[in-house]
């Protein structure tokens, strides 16, 4: 008998060991023995797709503390620690190989050494405790889009978020080959404290063994640290990708409706905060998934899968009027797990919902009253900035049907948005494929957010926003996805949008609700329904066009000054902008390919041409001539 075997045998019950056994995988079998030996659990459970099972993790992540019951039937919250409250750029590492290099944007650890120091803060982690165990999949279960991906936890919490965001794949991993490959994760919360929370936060660790397809986190329970199939898995996706010629993009995918009762499929990539989900939310249209998306070409065309099956949204200014679809969800019977909000009477309050908060309750900090200090004497929020809802997409009432169609669905267009208060136009299209790719994808620029530890507010390049998450070389993203279209006769759409343009004083000039107009225009555009003007970044609406939407769409009159306020081309502002990417890809990109910075160079040249004939600041009505 082999150790692997022999282990197995020994630490599981009857039970647990058949339905392992029933997943005849040696990957899977080997990865098992290895996290029992070294987290020594008490108890190991294998988690099927009964009912039974999903209920049982369900009602042990109340029982041990890390959830609790709110007033509407279904609802439970839970609290991460004070320290613990996003995804940490700086314990999060790949593990590199001596004999291999990543770019050096990313935070990287020697292999060995890193398995060293996050071993050692596993080991016997999970003493006294179970070891969860759970078969999911990315992408719908036996298409072309499926990864395979298992998770071994002894957070009840973490394993009950994973039944509402990934698709449960027990009986899929009953029909995988002996040596087919599989994502595996391992992650314990580590030491709780009184609150059941994860205590040694000093020593919180996400270490990412890409040559194994193996991710291990420690001392962390905030979903992004701890849940491998989600940005966690991402990372290792790309890699995948990138060796089978596809895309693993960091995207939502929406279905907008369009004239004669056609959908079309739009994907979408912003930074955390900066409108993904409201857009992917749009009321009338159908949301397929918010957060990451496939993209393969099949049969001479683009198709696109949502890679999840929930959504793990942040709930800061989620309000009735905004946000209808997710409002009701938040308040209706059914799963949903609240995160680091405010609990008063056993219902949950976050901040700016529009509602009254009440004056004392518990949040991620304990026991609050509104005049509550922190160390430093600055006052405690009611909830943290980025206090998360976790719901099943079932649950919306405008989950797009092909969720699970294997085949995915036919992509029309893409868009990428950050926080740019002072060049970029509302709303663009690229002059083509490779142009978009280059002008919004990779010089995608954005002001930090409450999402990622650190300061906020800073400008940065988050180039195609899946910077973070990328563990091939920069250069070669870009390339991958310049080329992805090539013998695609008719490709996705490619726009450029920005919902945080101000004016001179400060203020915005987008309202919250006119990101519908501009997904209807580029939904129309995607058709060659209506003309764009052509300008110096790219292709802009025409007023006529958007009147006719605002009216349409939000039973509102569009005036001329608006529109000369939100498309006046703010020729130096975007020369800066051009120039700080320039500048950020040369020092930190150095396998850039030589299109890049082609396109920039054309692109400076076409503003700098303008602004000789219009003057710095360009009226759209001027280029409509």
């Amino acid at each position: 008998m082999s150790n692997t075997a022999k282990i197995l045998k020994e630490r599981l019950t009857k039970e647990n060991y058949s339905k392992l056994m029933a997943v005849n995988n040696t990957k899977i079998h080997d990865f098992v023995a290895d996290a029992i030996e070294l987290t020594n659990p008490d108890e190991v459970l294998v988690c099927t797709d009964s009912k039974k099972d999903v209920k049982r993790v369900r009602d042990m992540a109340i029982e041990a503390g890390e959830e609790g019951l709110l007033t509407t039937k279904g609802h439970t919250y839970h609290f991460d620690g004070p320290e613990d409250q996003g995804r940490d750029r700086e314990i999060t590492k790949y593990l590199v190989p001596k004999d291999q290099t990543l770019s050096k944007a990313l935070n990287q650890i020697e292999r060995e050494e890193g398995l060293k120091e996050i071993r050692g803060l596993l080991k016997d982690s999970m003493k006294g405790r179970t070891m969860i165990l759970r078969f999911l999949c990315l992408g719908p279960a036996g298409s072309v889009f499926s990864i395979p991906c298992f998770q071994a936890t002894d957070s009840w919490y973490v394993a009950h978020s994973e039944d509402l965001l990934y698709r449960s794949a027990y009986d899929y991993f009953c029909t995988i080959g002996k040596d087919e490959n599989v994502f595996c994760f391992l992650h314990s919360a580590g030491e709780l404290n009184e609150r059941k929370v994860s205590a040694d936060v000093e020593h919180k660790r996400v270490y990412m063994d890409y040559t194994k397809d193996t991710i291990y986190t420690v001392n962390s329970q905030y979903g992004g640290n701890t849940m491998g199939l989600k940005k966690l898995a991402l990372r290792l996706t790309i890699r995948k990708a990138d060796r089978e010629g596809w895309l693993a993009e960091h995207m939502f995918v929406s279905g907008v409706n369009g004239p004669g009762g056609r959908k079309t499929y739009l994907a979408g990539a912003f930074p955390s905060a900066c409108g993904k989900t409201s857009t992917a939310m749009l009321p009338g249209e159908t949301i397929l998934g918010d957060d990451i998306a496939y993209f393969r070409k099949i049969d001479g065309k683009v198709r696109t899968v949502n890679a999840e099956f929930g959504i793990f949204g942040i709930i800061q200014s989620v309000q009735e009027q905004s946000d209808p679809i997710i409002w009701d969800v938040l308040h209706k019977p059914g799963e949903v797990i609240f995160s680091n909000i405010l609990v008063s009477d056993k219902n949950p309050y976050w901040l700016d919902m529009g509602h009254e908060i009440p004056d004392t309750g518990i949040n991620f900090t304990g026991n609050w009253t509104k005049d509550k200090k922190d160390a430093k004497g600055n006052s405690v929020p009611c909830a943290h900035k980025n206090a998360r809802y976790t719901v099943t997409l079932k649950a919306l009432k405008n989950c797009d049907p092909e969720l699970n169609n294997p085949d995915g669905v036919l992509l029309g267009g893409i868009m990428y948005g950050g926080r740019d208060s002072k060049a970029s136009v509302p709303v663009q299209q690229s002059f083509n494929w490779a142009h978009g790719i280059i002008s919004y994808g990779a010089s995608l620029e954005t002001e930090t957010t409450f999402a990622i530890i650190g300061k906020e507010g800073v400008m940065e390049i988050n180039l195609m926003s899946i910077q973070d998450f990328l563990a091939i070389p920069f250069g070669k993203y870009i390339q991958n996805n310049i080329e992805f279209t090539k013998g695609i006769k008719n490709p996705p759409l490619v726009f450029g949008v920005n919902y945080f343009l101000r004016d001179k004083d400060g203020k915005f000039l987008n309202g919250v609700r006119d990101k519908h107009v501009w997904v209807k225009w580029m939904e129309l555009r995607v058709h060659n329904d209506v003309d764009a003007i052509k300008c110096p970044t790219g292709m802009i609406p025409y007023y006529d066009d958007l009147a006719k939407l605002f009216k349409q769409v939000l039973k509102k009159d569009y005036t001329k000054e608006d529109y000369v306020k939100q498309f006046t081309i703010r020729v130096p502002e975007t020369l800066a902008k051009i120039q700080r990417v320039e500048k950020y890809h040369k020092e930190n990109i150095h396998d850039n390919p030589a299109i890049f910075y082609e396109t920039l160079t054309k692109t400076q040249e076409l503003l700098n041409e303008a602004r000789s004939k219009y003057g710095d600041y360009i009226s759209p009505f001027d280029l409509a001539k």
